[in-house]
């Protein structure tokens, strides 16, 4: 028997945001926020909801594994044959918030799903910058 997590990679992207948690956790949590920086999604932020993300290129099945409210989020992200764990977490700062996202679960055989989660979360994250800059 193999240890897997020595075989798994992760992508984490961590910001300092001048938000407080509760504003992020807002854009984390709500379907209609989510949607305009992320996907369509059905999401609620209840441990084992079962939901989707939706986009043109297709579907990501999920479930919620986490629920802290303005602490930490955490949920499943499976989608063509990668079985990963996506992990939210807010920490308040003197100026805000220090934001941290953990995309764990890659296995060496998905050096593709790997290189797109890293230039795919920039951009996730270029967009929820966006969202929390107009939210009141």
């Amino acid at each position: 028997m193999t240890d897997t997590a020595a075989e798994t990679r992760s992508v984490v992207v961590e910001r300092e945001m001048p938000f407080p948690p509760e504003k992020i956790w807002r854009a984390l949590t709500q379907s209609q926020l989510i949607e305009e920086w992320l996907m369509k999604n059905d999401f609620k932020p209840v441990i084992n909801h079962h939901f989707n993300f939706r986009a043109d290129w297709g579907a990501v099945d999920c479930h919620v594994t986490a629920v802290v409210p303005n602490k930490i989020l955490s949920y499943t992200w499976a989608a063509y044959g990668l079985e990963s764990v996506v992990t939210w977490t807010l920490t308040p700062t003197s100026t805000g918030t220090h934001l941290r996202m953990e995309q764990s679960g890659f296995r060496a055989d998905q050096q593709q799903a790997y290189q797109g989660a890293k230039g795919g979360w920039q951009r996730f994250f270029a967009g929820l910058d966006r969202v929390l800059a107009r939210l009141e």
